[in-house]
């Protein structure tokens, strides 16, 4: 046992009484020794003082605790537990922490801090979410946290026990508690049951809550509120009770109070019109508003409290007559209190309602003025006989007065709690509900009268089962860790309770005097005396009063005033006052009268089937009952359901009277203190063990008091070995199964042995550091001596080498001085003689040019007079020797003329012409007979193809006909594009002189500016240079903004997206849930053995019921948005509508032109025709003069074949045949072009064409002109070129509607854009001519970039359209191929044709060359999904097969169906795909799964853009890829879709690594313990003990490694991209980032030097591990600089201004507020660290006051970064891909 000597030593630090801060801090400057009387002390201000002893008791002083234990989160872990240690504890931390939360082991301490504080944000709600009570800072949060977990893990009913006095914040507690509890239900964003048990609050503080001196919003009733929970834990309803409203404040407020707020709401709207009707005004014109003197309160704006009220109202289904109604009544009161009642005699009175007050008020109750007037002054005595109408006082009638107001009050206020239950309610019964019980705390008065008493002796009851709650939780502990249980004395205050509510009580007591025909407060008062005074313990009386009367509470002495009792327990109101309200033709007023009348009418039950409590559910009968007897029922009731909850307590602290934000004043705290409980918890946790550490945290904390040989693997053993050396006596602490409890002090005395055993190591630590440092020191002396030795020296001769220097120096400047000299000497002379030879140079050199000039000049003139001359007369020869020659050869050929003629005159000469030209003849006239013939049936053929086209030619009209009519159409309507382009005109020239106008003004400014740059040029040289340093960053910056836009963008359309997601699943829910009720409900064969199973199926049934009733509002919400795209759509519709019949005119004249350019063809062909019959007549007329000639030598002999007459004849006949076959040729080229086009165009009609064509003439000579069909087909080939024309002649028409509603947008544009000028001109003409020229330019700049912008945009239309046409051309030009192909086939004989066929199919199927086509029939389909997405195993696949294979097996088949045009195949099968990887994914929500289709989605992605034919992705194909690009469909709108599947699957993925990684990274990263020997782990309280969640096993840092491996390794065994990876690590490294700090900054013990270290150790591995996977470059190592940050700023020195600049250097990456967080929190977990000081974080402060940043606290965990998909082309063919037979399927066929 250690004895008092040795706690009470030198230098050890007391608590002693003091009247001003009620215990002030010493310190011991002597030993003390037993049997001394004095204690000598030092005080905090180094005064002496000296404490006297009393020796009959032997009572020692309290010890102070060590500092490190001071501040902690929970009292109970304080060493000595005592009163001044836990107001020593509130005040560090309220008043320099600034943390207004504390744990008294159950209990949770709430001082209120005036001031509002960023802590009960959505991001404070998520970190305490899931959390264990112990783990975070003390909050109300994490009390409701509790509740809620125990409730859903326990299926046992919660309740939270809010008490405080008035001002300490009860009200805005629970508020948040179920703010908390709305929030974590899993509520939707529409008005929900969790939003109407919020908006509850506003309602009830405007009709319970007033202004008091003690609080500007002091609850004026008590209020119990059952939160009811479904099945899943989500609240489908409320329900409230009220007690014991105060409604003497309806009429009476003390100084400096008000009235209930909405009787201030009420006149603060009196001048709106709706409120005109009641006549209200200012609040100070109203009796019942204006005894407090103070109507407003500072920062509260009545009229919007007013709309916060309404709104409220409304949000709870009170509808607006309704609350007209309710503030009708309420103004009735207002006016009721200004009636005045005057005297008439001394026995009666009358009213005098000269302002009208009264007859106003029964207007607006609409009752009889008469009967309220008589009944105010008069009252009905009954007898046994008879009725008596007897006149009162002007004091009764007041008194009745006010009665009848705090009765209509009263009955209002219940009314409106109904209605809030009403809308509260659930049809359904809840499966367990959590209780806030917001009610008043221990009151004690200077007057206390039956408020007080009523108050007080709640809160006796409420003590009694605290006391025995707790006493039941240490029973429980010890029981559980199998400690010999010990009774511990603790305060029972039943006796007390007894003397209040028993038999013979004060409450009997008060009722027997009620009842009394003469009772009254004095008779009673002395009852009092007569039964209890000397009788009970609990009851005294005043000295100097008979009639008062003193109870000693738990918590104080209370004296109560005995005025008044009897009244207030009576509540007597005029019975015929009633009546007459009864008899109002107000219908809610009535209403509220009517349980009076039907007591059975409104006996309702609550959901938890206990009868509600209060005065609007009881009946006439219990009417009459005391108001003292139904609030102990009321109260027993409540209490039961306490009992039969598991209760959390919160006590509220009020720390002053002044209401001033972080500041305590003790009296007042000490006070609240021992009245709320919370000393009586220290006191019971003191008797027994209060100190209790586990097994691990004892041997880490104390290791240093441990021998080597003491240290076992077992820790139980090594910690009973230590502890047995250490504390002598074994009764100080006991050893459980897994703690170690301690009695008050031993951990104390364990500190002061482990600060001794550390002090002596720092002292050795010191001694040696020291040494070494002296060492150094003179070390670094000695070398200094020396080099100062060495640079004297060096000094010296530094000198002398100057001075010799500077002597050489002289020497040498004087010679090159005079050489200098000399040489300028010379130069000057050299340069006059050179100056001199120059001109005379000059002057003579002129003088030889000129004459040179003359020279060359005679020369030139002489040459031309020659060559003149000589050419003259080369002209005269050479026409003479032409003439000459002329002569000569005309006499020749005279000659040769006459000769020849000679010669053909003679005879000989035709025999040799025509010798063997008979023959010849004979052959030609048989030839000539059969093209006679050939001629005859071609006549015959042209007039039945004349008659054939005679009707076509009919048809034709007929269409040219309905052309003209559109034509003419088209006429009329041109005028008004002809209207449009005028206007535009007009616009344009408009826009020309603007812009004319806009020159004017540059150039003036073009003037201005150059002025202006004159003038500031030396400035501007300045600013160049600034500009020229600062341009790279201002381009980084800018980079990075829009870096930081583009991701902002992407960031917003993926959380849209998840949105989205949210709502899908939320409807497949609610369908599912439907369609199971649908099911459900249906007749069918169900057995039940009982009636109770059928009640649970209707109750089921009811739940289901009120669920889908619950989403009806989202559903009307939804409905309304697709009604409202309906209408958008309508509008669309018509709109196009109008354009169609606006471009309707642009289409006709488009079909004119396509008219002319059809008869421009038919022309065209006409003349060739023309031109083939003029050839054929040539031929005619060339063979009739070929049978002249033979005819006139017929007589002649045949001419031989080498004869002139022959080669002539043959030389026509050859010329004929070419001519012929060149003919052919182009008509069997014009007919294989219309035909090819049309069989591209039309591949079934040309089909049938070319079988027309083979019918008509099956065996065709291609050799001949004029054969039948060949014109047939020519016609043929004519009437399709008409069909392409006209189809030519719609495409251009819809081209030309588009141009036409460009046109139109163009004139709007420019309509708005001339708006703009003349609007932008009339600005300007009203600024300064500066500022004019300035925003003209900045306009005109602006303009110019919207029309880069414009044609940027433009351009990359036209580039994509570009693309598109290339692509279409590709894919006619290679069908076009195949048709002549096929035209080839066709003109072969029939036999070659079968023969070619049969080889080719015959080609095809041993064909090897795979084309990457996969084949299936459409009944196989299902099968293909089911089997390759739905029963696909990850890890199978992943491990033996191609990555991404079940992708491009899909876009194989997605491939196929392309290639055979089949639109229904490939929307079928991407959307059946998209579909079932949904339906996988929802099903199996494992990681493995939700990878492995990631991988495989954006695979099947990256193949689409691959294959797609477009050159940004098709660069890095090989050619062999480029041809299996898909032909027929363009599916960029299915990789969007894909592409959101995609990122859906990416944030599915996310948020399942969280919540398994979720809880394993606050222990790995901040409670395992990385670094031996660093951490010192403090005392823990009571909260460490949490029931809530059984404790796993410890997370490390090398486990959650572990799992990151798991989670990389396995995203690239499936194929994901490394892009995609490093995205994914990048994301989980910002969990680990904000976890980690938003634990650190909710947690108190995390804040210290030594966490700081372990971090940072933590945060090296993680870096590691990335330096390890390559993963430096993914941004996951800056996602950790916040952490990285944290830690640096609790290991770095807080002390002097310095420190603080580094700090807010340092820590950019942080917040202000969160510095300042962990500045604050920063705990000292050994004695040598030292607390930050309260003046240092404020300079802190102050340095950070100018950052512009984020006000939030905590990180946002639960932010997923927007995610990108890289294109990442595959390397694989597809004709290479095989597939396994291991996935059955063998229905799919390779192409």
């Amino acid at each position: 046992m250690m004895a008092a000597p040795e706690l009470y030593s030198k230098f050890a630090r007391i608590w002693i009484p003091d009247t001003t801060e009620v215990w002030r801090s010493a310190e011991l400057t002597k030993d003390y020794r037993p049997g001394d009387t004095v204690l000598h002390l030092q005080l905090e201000d180094e005064t002496e003082s000296e404490f006297k002893l009393d020796p009959k008791s032997g009572v020692l002083p309290p010890l102070r605790n060590p500092d490190i234990l001071v501040g902690e989160n929970d009292l109970t872990a304080l060493s000595y537990l005592h009163e001044p240690a836990v107001l020593h504890n509130l005040r560090v931390r309220f008043t320099d922490s600034k943390l207004i939360y504390t744990y008294c082991g159950i209990i949770l301490v709430a001082i209120n801090p005036y001031e509002s504080l960023p802590i009960y944000g959505s991001d404070i709600i998520n970190a305490y979410s899931g959390q264990n009570m112990g783990d975070m800072d003390p909050h109300i949060f994490a009390v409701s946290e509790e509740a809620y977990k125990q409730m859903a893990r326990d299926e046992k009913n919660q309740s939270i026990i809010v008490s405080g006095e008035s001002g300490a914040g009860k009200t805005v507690s629970a508020k948040y508690a179920m703010r908390y509890f709305a929030t974590v239900s899993g509520s939707s964003a529409e008005a929900s049951v969790e939003e109407k048990v919020l908006a509850s609050s506003p309602i009830m503080e405007a009709i319970g809550n007033a202004k008091t001196t003690r609080n500007d919003n002091s609850s004026r009733f008590g209020k119990y509120i059952e939160i009811g929970f479904d099945r899943k834990h989500q609240i489908i309803g409320a329900n409230m009770r009220t007690y014991l409203l105060e409604k003497s404040r309806v009429v009476f407020q003390a100084c400096e109070e008000r009235n209930y707020h909405i009787f201030y709401q009420l006149c603060a709207c009196a001048h709106l019109p709706q409120f005109e009707r009641l006549k209200l005004g200012s609040a100070d014109d109203f009796p019942y508003t204006n005894q407090g003197r103070s109507p407003a309160i500072a920062g509260v704006n009545d009229l919007k409290e007013m709309e916060a009220t309404r709104k409220a109202f409304s949000l709870l289904g009170i509808t607006e007559a309704h609350q007209m109604g309710l503030f009708q009544i309420l103004s009735a009161i207002l006016h009721l209190g200004n009636v005045e009642l005057t005297e008439r005699g001394s026995s009666s009175c009358c009213t005098s309602d000269e302002s009208g007050h009264l007859a106003v008020f029964c207007d607006l109750t609409e009752v009889s003025y008469e009967s309220m007037a008589h009944w105010l002054c008069h009252k009905k005595l009954k007898t046994a006989t008879e009725t008596l109408n007897k006149p009162v006082t002007q004091l009764e009638a007041i008194n009745g007065r006010d009665a009848l107001a705090k009765h209509i009050y009263a009955k209002l206020f219940s009314w409106i709690v109904g209605q809030v239950n009403k809308a509260l309610s659930t049809s359904s019964k809840p499966h367990s509900f959590i209780g806030v019980l917001d009610i008043y705390g221990f009151e004690t008065f200077e007057v206390n009268s039956f408020e007080q008493f009523c108050i007080n002796y709640a809160n006796e009851k409420l003590q009694q089962q605290f006391n025995m709650h707790v006493f039941k939780l240490e029973q429980e502990e010890y029981m559980k860790e199998q400690i010999p249980w010990t009774l511990i004395d603790f305060y029972d205050n039943q006796p007390c309770i007894n003397l209040i509510e028993a038999k013979m009580g004060l409450l009997d007591l008060l009722d027997e005097e009620c009842t009394m025909p003469k009772g009254s407060d004095e008779s009673w008062a002395q009852k009092l005396y007569n039964t209890h005074l000397k009788k009970s313990s609990h009851f005294e009386k005043p000295r100097m009063s008979n009639k008062a009367f003193i109870i000693l509470h738990f918590a104080d002495k209370v004296e109560y005033q005995c005025d008044g009792f009897l009244e207030k327990n009576k509540d007597t109101v005029n019975e015929e006052q009633i009546n007459v309200l009864k008899a109002s033709k107000f219908a809610l007023l009535v209403e509220l009268f009517q349980d009076e009348e039907t007591p059975a009418a409104l006996s309702t039950t609550a959901p938890s089937g206990r009868a509600k409590i209060g005065r609007s559910t009881q009946s006439f009968r219990e009417h009459k009952k005391s108001v003292g007897l139904q609030f102990r029922n009321s109260l027993h009731l409540l209490m039961d359901t306490l009992n039969a909850t598991t209760p959390h307590y919160v006590r509220c602290i009020k720390p002053n009277d002044v209401k001033a934000p972080f500041m305590m004043d003790p009296h007042r705290a000490v006070q609240q203190l021992r009245a709320c409980g919370v000393l009586e918890t220290i006191r019971i946790s003191a008797a027994g063990f209060p100190s209790r550490w586990t097994y691990q945290e004892f041997f880490s904390r104390y290791r240093v008091l441990m021998r080597q040989k003491e240290i076992l693997s077992d820790w139980k053993l090594t910690c009973q070995n230590v502890l047995e050396r250490l504390v002598q006596n074994k009764d100080k602490y006991q050893f459980g199964k897994t703690k170690i409890f301690f009695r008050a002090g031993q951990v104390a005395y364990l500190e002061k042995l482990r600060a001794d055993k550390l002090r002596t190591a720092c002292i050795n630590i010191q001694k040696t550091i020291r040494c070494w440092l002296a060492r150094k020191k003179y070390l670094r002396i000695r070398q200094a001596a020396i080099t100062l030795q060495r640079y004297t020296r060096g000094h010296q001769a530094r000198c002398l080498c100057k001075t010799l220097r500077r002597t050489r120096a002289a020497v040498i400047f004087q010679k090159n001085t005079r050489m200098w000299a000399a040489r300028r000497r010379f130069q000057r002379q050299k340069a006059a003689a050179v100056l001199i030879q120059r001109l005379l140079r000059g002057y003579t050199a002129r003088l030889e040019h000129k004459r040179l000039v003359c020279e060359h000049k005679a020369l030139l003139i002489q040459r031309w007079v020659r060559g003149f001359l000589a050419r003259w007369r080369f002209r005269r020869i050479k026409r003479a020797v032409v003439y000459l020659q002329c002569c000569v050869r005309r006499m020749l050929a005279r000659r040769e003329l006459k000769k020849l003629k000679i010669e053909a005159r003679s005879v000989e000469h035709y025999k040799k012409l025509n010798f063997g030209m008979e023959n010849k003849i004979m052959q030609l006239q048989r030839k000539l007979d059969e093209q006679h013939k050939e001629n005859r049936e071609l006549s015959e053929a042209m007039r039945q193809m004349e008659s054939h086209s005679a009707t076509e030619l009919e048809k034709l009209n007929l269409q040219l006909k309905t052309l003209q009519d559109a034509e003419e159409e088209s006429r009329h309507r041109g005028d008004l594009v002809t209207s449009l382009q005028e206007e535009l005109e007009l616009v344009r020239q408009e826009l020309e002189k603007n812009k004319e106008m806009v020159s004017e003004l540059n150039e003036k400014n073009t003037l201005l500016k150059s002025e202006k740059d004159e003038m500031n040029r030396l400035i501007q040289e300045q600013e160049q240079r600034i500009k020229e340093k600062s341009e790279s960053t201002h381009e980084d910056v800018l980079d990075e903004h829009l870096q930081a836009q583009l991701t902002e963008e992407r960031f917003r359309y993926q959380n849209l997206l998840s949105e989205h997601l949210k709502l899908e699943e939320r409807y497949a829910e609610l369908r599912s849930e439907k369609e199971a009720a649908e099911e459900f409900s249906k007749p069918g064969h169900n057995r039940a053995d009982s009636g109770y199973i059928g009640s649970e199926v209707s109750s089921l049934q009811k739940e289901d019921a009120v669920q889908t009733a619950a989403d009806v509002s989202l559903m009307l919400k939804l409905q309304r948005r697709v009604a409202e795209l309906e209408k958008e759509k309508m509008d669309l519709q018509g709109e196009m509508d109008t354009k169609e019949e606006q471009l309707q005119l642009e289409r006709t004249k488009e079909l004119e032109d396509c008219r002319r350019l059809l008869g421009a063809e038919r022309d065209n062909e006409a003349l060739k025709r023309q031109e083939l019959e003029s050839d054929n007549k040539k031929l005619k007329k060339d063979l009739q003069e070929l049978r002249q000639s033979l005819s006139k030598g017929s007589g002649s002999k045949v001419s031989s074949p080498g004869g002139q007459a022959y080669k002539v004849l043959l030389e026509q006949l050859n010329s004929t045949t070419e001519e012929l076959e060149m003919r052919k040729e182009e008509v069997l080229i014009l007919r294989s072009q219309l035909v090819n086009h049309e069989a591209f165009k039309h591949k079934e009609m040309g089909t049938e064409g070319d079988s027309g064509d083979s019918s008509r003439s099956p065996t065709l000579d291609l050799h001949e002109l004029n054969e039948d069909g060949e014109l047939w087909m020519a016609y043929e080939s004519l009437k399709e070129t008409n069909r392409i024309l006209v189809s030519q002649l719609q495409t251009q028409g819809q081209s030309h509607e588009k141009e036409a509603e460009g046109l139109r947008a163009e004139l709007q544009r420019l309509r708005a854009e001339l708006g703009q000028q003349q609007q932008m001109l009339s600005d300007s003409l009203e600024l300064p001519h500066d500022a004019r020229i300035q925003a003209s330019l900045q306009h005109e700049i602006s303009r110019l970039t919207q029309q880069n912008m414009e044609l940027l945009q433009q351009m990359g239309i036209q580039d994509k359209i570009v693309r598109k046409l290339k692509k279409h051309l590709k894919i006619y030009m290679k069908k076009f191929g195949e048709a002549e192909a096929g035209v080839n086939i066709e003109q072969s004989s029939p036999e070659n044709t079968v023969g070619e066929s049969g080889q080719t199919v015959s080609i095809v199927r041993k064909e090897r060359d795979f084309q990457g086509m996969l084949e299936y029939r459409r009944e196989d389909e299902s099968k293909l999904f089911k089997i390759l997405i739905t029963e696909l195993k990850p890890r199978g696949v992943a491990v033996n097969l191609v990555p991404g294979l079940p992708a491009y097996i899909l876009f194989m088949c997605l491939r196929h169906a392309d290639y055979a045009n089949d639109d229904q195949r490939v929307s079928t099968l991407l959307n059946s795909s998209i579909n079932t990887i949904k339906n996988v994914l929802k099903k199996r929500g494992d990681f493995e799964t939700i990878s492995f289709w990631l991988a495989n989605t954006c695979r099947f992605l990256h193949c689409l853009r691959q294959y797609s034919g477009e050159e940004a992705y098709t660069k890095h194909n090989t050619p062999r890829q480029n041809e299996h690009c898909l032909t027929n469909f363009d599916l960029s709108e299915y990789r969007q879709v894909l592409s959101d599947l995609a990122i859906q699957i990416y944030q599915q993925l996310i948020r399942v690594i969280e919540n398994i990684l979720h809880p394993k990274i606050a222990p790995a990263m901040l409670e395992t313990e990385t670094v031996q020997g660093v951490m010192g782990v403090k005392p823990t309280g009571m909260r460490k003990r949490t029931s809530s969640v059984h404790e796993d096993s410890s997370y490390s840092l090398d486990s959650i490694l572990k799992q990151l491996d798991v989670f990389y390794y396995t995203l690239l065994q499936h194929g994901n991209d490394n892009e995609v990876v490093r995205q994914f690590i990048k994301q989980q490294f910002y969990v680990f980032c904000s976890v980690t700090l938003n634990n650190l900054l909710l947690r108190k013990d995390m804040c210290s030097w030594s966490k700081g270290l372990q971090i940072r150790y933590n945060v090296c591995q993680l870096e590691e591990w990335l330096l390890d996977k390559d993963l430096q470059g993914s941004g996951a190592r800056e996602s950790l600089e916040p952490l990285i940050q944290a830690a640096q700023l609790l290991q770095i020195k807080k002390k002097s201004q310095d420190d603080a600049e580094a700090i807010c250097t340092m820590c950019t990456a942080l917040t202000a507020e969160q510095i300042v967080k962990i500045l604050s929190l920063y705990t000292p977990v050994n004695e040598f660290e030292e607390r930050v000081s309260i003046l240092f974080i404020k300079s802190v402060q102050t340095l950070l006051k100018d950052r512009k940043e984020s006000s939030q606290l905590l990180m946002d965990a639960k932010i997923i970064f927007p995610v990108t998909f890289p294109f990442n082309p595959s390397p694989v063919a597809l004709e290479t891909i095989q597939i396994p037979s291991s996935l059955n399927l063998n229905f799919l066929t390779r192409v």
